[in-house]
């Protein structure tokens, strides 16, 4: 179910689609290895095009699979990993005694979601008291007390209620309100005019017509219904703002007094929602967008009672997870979201889609069994030993720095020394004693588990942080940096080859695991972290001087990026990517001088060139080699489509190419002539 709480800023390494990258079974018995000769193109110059040298081989051998929008490195670690979950949740679904309360709770939530025999024969009939709660709403006085329900089985209405940092004082949980999530992945699919995006929006209607027939209701009703729903969504996407204009934190801070914003939102009744989902006592809130909620009142006074009632039909049903719903709604989603906006042949595997299921629910009760079979305290060593090399690095790359003043480096020390690295699991496992799961039940265990995080998040309001928690789950394939904590989160799932492998030699590792860790910490100083303090506070720390100096160098960056073409004549958005393009920039450079630190230390001969095993590279050869293969994977059309225009990661080939192009280290590693497509003359540089 979909928890619409307000998006964190936190900066995610890894790049997934907006419907969820599905897994085939094509790499579940490989060996994978961070660096792997056999998975280049050595007739490629790697002078005028990196990315093909490194991943040509990898790219010819691994097609897309057709239940798939794209398939990449982080497609084949996540389907091993996924095999060990498996494994897990189909001994905890046996039923035997002894099992843990832990346990029980993960293999009943995935026995039941593979039970596709009895969700088609409940039908709809689940999703009946849902409806019908839309339903009995007799005035407009009704939806607000409508939309706390709603909100409490992990449905949002008309905007988005959680808990967050206050921006501006990182100790506490404040309330926040955000604009909705529509049905569409972002503000631009609903007002650009070009045949592709008009043609998207009639499939679009068609879908949401489809959906509405399966529900019961005639076809001429349903498409007048998908045409309302389609009006109400442009006008409130009209008012949102874009995916760009939120990655700036100034956009989206506006502290606000409670009796304010309920006075501006006169036509819902605000005070009466935060009763409905028993909200700790408020008298301030974050507004993210006061333009959208102005918009939002303005709608909810001029549209009428049933065609506000079509909206909330259609915006609940299509939060429902399609994994508890019968197989002909299950089918229509992904017929839309796959098939159509990602270019997705077919389904994936039921027993994947149930895994993510368990892993979404129930994170760190799945993620505790995992850790304990697939992550050892060596594992977690080694990996605090590569970042605190990489962050040494930084501190003596901030000495060097010829564009800053020292007024402000003494600030960025200050931040770097108080970054919190957080590796592998929680130290504190979550409880999950109150959260009801029955087999039998598949959209009531996922509506416990919504209400579950709704009460969880809610609950945070007024309290002081928790340091401790984390937002991903430690099975997970990815890594992330929160500007309002300051900390760099490397889950489990993602410190095993091939992004971290202890087989293999430092120059390998440093270039990939490192490369990830570098990414996370740069995070902390690209164009949205610079803006938070060390303690997590959103307050300017850098002198006038210094700030312009940063502006002009990433404004570099968004220039190099805006020149890529991703698919057809689709340029990558320099703008949007920006952060990211920064994180992979600064990340790449200082791992490669925390590498060549270490190397010094050992004494290394970095001209002597390895074995086959090595492809007769050089290590600074290969800590490039295996940054460049961090990131092979194919991708649909639809997919690049998608992704950029919605996506902050660039595209795996600009985010190797875009980013060796800048390194002088990498020119000189594989000693290429200034002039070739990868040693320009001109550098962007900031880290």
């Amino acid at each position: 179910m979909h928890l619409s709480f307000p998006a964190r800023l936190a900066a995610a390494a890894l790049a997934f689609s907006f419907v969820p990258a599905l897994h085939a079974q094509s790499s579940e018995t490989k060996t994978l290895k961070a660096l792997d000769p056999k998975l280049m193109d050595t007739s490629v110059d790697p002078c005028v095009n990196f990315y093909q040298y490194s991943c040509g081989g990898w790219l010819k051998q691994n097609p897309i699979p057709s239940d798939r929008s794209s398939y990449g490195r982080d497609s084949e670690l996540m389907d091993q990993n996924e095999l060990v979950l498996k494994a897990i949740l189909e001994k905890a679904a046996a039923d035997s005694a002894g099992r843990t309360a832990n346990e029980q709770k993960i293999g009943d939530y995935y026995a039941t979601c593979m039970d596709t025999s009895a969700i088609d024969s409940a039908g709809v009939k689940p999703i009946e008291p849902i409806l019908a709660r839309i339903d009995a709403v007799k005035s407009k006085q009704e939806l607000a007390g409508l939309a706390a329900w709603l909100q409490m089985q992990g449905i949002s209405s008309f905007f988005g209620f959680g808990s967050d940092q206050d921006y501006k004082d990182a100790t506490q949980q404040i309330a926040e309100v955000d604009q909705q999530q529509l049905g569409l992945p972002e503000k631009g699919y609903y007002d650009r005019t070009d045949a592709d995006s008009v043609k998207l929006r009639q499939q679009y209607q068609q879908h949401i017509a489809q959906t509405f027939v399966l529900l019961g209701e005639s076809q001429e009703q349903a498409s007048k219904n998908a045409a309302t729903v389609l009006r109400l969504e442009t006008a409130l996407a009209a008012a949102s703002l874009s995916t760009v204009e939120r990655r700036d934190p100034q956009n989206v801070y506006h502290k606000t007094e409670l009796t304010a914003f309920d006075g501006s939102l006169s036509n819902f009744g605000f005070d009466r929602f935060l009763r409905g989902v028993d909200t700790p006592a408020v008298s301030s809130l974050n507004v993210t967008s006061p333009v959208y909620f102005a918009a939002l009142n303005k709608l909810l006074g001029e549209t009428s009672l049933p065609e506000l009632k079509t909206y909330l039909r259609w915006t609940a049903i299509r939060q429902l997870p399609s994994t508890a719903l019968p197989h002909a709604l299950d089918e229509e989603s992904f017929a839309f979201y796959g098939r159509i906006l990602s270019g997705q042949p077919e389904q994936q595997p039921r027993w994947k889609r149930c895994t993510r299921a368990v892993d979404g629910a129930l994170g760190e009760a799945l993620g505790q069994v995992y850790v304990a079979q697939r992550f050892s305290p060596a594992d977690k060593a080694r990996t605090l030993e590569l970042t605190k090399d990489i962050e040494a690095a930084m501190d003596r790359d901030i000495d060097q720095l010829s564009w800053m003043s020292a007024e402000t480096k003494v600030r960025a020390k200050e931040k770097l020394h108080g970054v919190a690295n957080k590796i592998g699991y929680p130290d504190q496992w979550r409880d999950y004693s109150s959260l009801e799961v029955k087999r039998g039940d598949a959209l009531g265990n996922e509506e416990h588990a919504a209400a579950f995080e709704t009460h969880r998040q809610i609950a945070k309001i007024g309290k002081r942080v928790d340091h401790g928690e984390w937002d991903m789950s430690p099975p997970t394939v990815n890594a992330y940096y929160n500007p309002q904590m300051n900390d760099i989160n490397f889950p489990a799932g993602i410190l095993q080859p091939p992004y971290f492998d202890a087989t293999q030699d430092d120059a390998v590792n440093y270039g990939d695991a490192g490369g990830v860790i570098g990414h996370e910490l740069t995070h902390g100083f690209d164009d949205e972290g610079r803006q938070f303090d060390a303690k997590g506070n959103l307050l300017n720390w850098w002198t006038p001087d210094d700030a312009k100096q940063f502006t002009e160098r990433a404004g570099c960056v968004v220039n190099e990026f805006n020149g890529f073409v991703a698919v057809g004549d689709l340029h990558v958005n320099g703008q949007l990517t920006l952060g990211e393009n920064l994180a992979d920039l600064g990340g790449l450079k200082l791992a490669f001088l925390a590498y060549l630190d270490r190397a010094q230390k050992a004494g290394l001969d970095l001209t002597k060139r390895g074995g086959p095993e090595y492809g007769g590279l050089t290590p600074e050869q290969q800590f490039f080699v295996s940054y460049g293969q961090g990131w092979c994977q194919n991708n649909r059309p639809e997919n690049l489509k998608l992704r950029v225009q919605t996506d902050p990661h660039s595209p795996e080939e600009f985010r190797v190419n875009g980013v060796v192009v800048n390194l002088p280290q990498f020119q000189k590693a594989f000693a290429c002539k200034t002039g070739q497509p990868m040693a320009p003359a001109q550098r962007c540089s900031i880290w």
